[in-house]
């Protein structure tokens, strides 16, 4: 307990710049289709926001090491602050698209600076509750962030107002600590072609997850506007995702530990290949049928990529975790970029049944690859622990997987 107490300023940090972040995106859809953007525009705010996120993750070992930490992370916040501010002044698609990237690159930022502290912090014993703890933070104020939106008016500026203050409230509690600021992290390598020639299958997975995501957290809430739900009923929309991706980890977690993780990513994908086109096909007057099927999406997707992530490392020596965990949410970046304004214009021109299609289509593909993989080569009898891995920083590898000589010192 004494542990945990001494982590509550990054802890509480996390969850006021998740509730910030996990409300931004969903609020800008709403205000977008209010404001009378494009569909493709609204996509593009999604793809600026990834955007902005790679940059920030390499940026901001660099800033650290210029500044340090404290002040790193009150710079990048105060980027997201005014980025919330600056939405009401200027309501244009292409300025709040480089707002978005502000956006992305205060939440790389944020995470990059908690996760160093994080890593350098916190040692073997005590890595598994603390990193519990922090998991329920990053994935509950996400969830709560979701519902919030059901109680923001999109045209009014006091829902960006208190986005802003939430962005805000995370400065407090780290700016204030009395710990000892710790050494500045050195960046991973990025070593995107080994890791698919290590894993083709965890690389295609990957993509997929950063597809995915990026099109439900960024589109889905244009989807729902164009098959008739209310802003309410979109938020709980968005919530219920999210619940299925929390409820899922310990359960597809012990699956991936216990049978061949290529059936289970199969399966994965298969099971959301299914939903997907049921959401294709159901109407909105079936409101309660899109909320479980949401669920279930949720519940099928959002483990793909710590899924993807533990197989790769089934593969890799234990002293390329690092950079190998680096070059996954580097590939999951590139997806989510494409993903929001290639599902967006997909919902222009075809309507929105198409983004549910487009996903189906994808998880078709991957578990079609997952497929060929198994026959390609056997099965490891040597896994490494399936954890979930947030998608937030470059430098999450170390505080999951530590190296040998760390290991071996505690």
């Amino acid at each position: 307990m004494g542990l945990l107490l001494s982590f509550s300023a990054l802890i509480v940090s996390t969850i006021f710049l998740q509730l910030g972040n996990g409300a931004i995106a969903p609020l800008d859809a709403l205000a977008g289709i209010n404001a009378s953007f494009t569909t493709t525009e609204i996509g593009l705010l999604g793809s600026s926001h990834f955007l902005g996120f790679l940059f920030g993750c390499w940026v901001t070992p660099l800033l650290m090491g210029q500044i340090g930490h404290i002040r790193t992370f009150t710079v990048l916040a105060s980027i997201g602050v005014i980025g919330c501010l600056l939405h009401p002044i200027i309501v244009d698609p292409y300025f709040w698209s480089v707002l978005r990237i502000g956006n992305g690159i205060t939440i790389a930022g944020c995470f990059t600076v908690i996760e160093a502290w994080l890593n350098s912090k916190v040692d073997r014993q005590s890595r598994g509750s603390v990193f519990g703890v922090y998991r329920l933070a990053d994935l509950g104020s996400q969830m709560i962030a979701q519902f919030i939106i059901g109680f923001l008016d999109p045209s009014s500026f006091i829902s960006y107002n208190l986005i802003a203050v939430f962005f805000c409230l995370c400065l407090f509690p780290l700016t204030l600590t009395t710990r000892v600021v710790p050494d500045i992290p050195k960046s991973p390598r990025l070593r995107v072609l080994s890791s698919f020639k290590l894993s083709p299958l965890a690389f295609t997975a990957v993509v997929v997850a950063g597809l995915t995501g990026s099109s439900i957290r960024m589109v889905a809430p244009v989807y729902g506007n164009a098959i008739g739900l209310i802003k309410e009923e979109i938020a709980i929309l968005m919530t219920v995702f999210l619940f299925g991706g929390l409820i899922a980890q310990l359960p597809v977690g012990r699956l991936a530990d216990l049978f061949d993780r290529r059936w289970v990513l199969i399966i994965l994908s298969l099971f959301a290949a299914t939903i997907s086109i049921i959401l294709s096909l159901i109407a909105s007057q079936y409101v309660l049928y899109i909320y479980l099927c949401s669920f279930l999406f949720g519940f099928a997707t959002f483990p793909i990529f710590s899924v993807a992530a533990a197989h790769a490392n089934d593969f890799a020596e234990q002293d390329k975790y690092v950079d190998l965990a680096a070059s996954l949410i580097f590939i999951f970046g590139l997806g989510s970029i494409v993903s929001p304004l290639l599902s967006s214009t997909l919902i222009d021109y075809l309507g929105p049944a198409s983004l549910f299609i487009f996903l189906s289509l994808v998880h078709i593909l991957l578990s079609i690859i997952g497929g060929i993989r198994m026959m390609a080569r056997p099965s490891v009898t040597d896994k490494t622990p399936y954890m979930y891995l947030p998608r937030t920083s470059l430098i999450f590898g170390k505080f999951l997987n530590p190296s040998k000589k760390e290991s071996d010192k505690n």
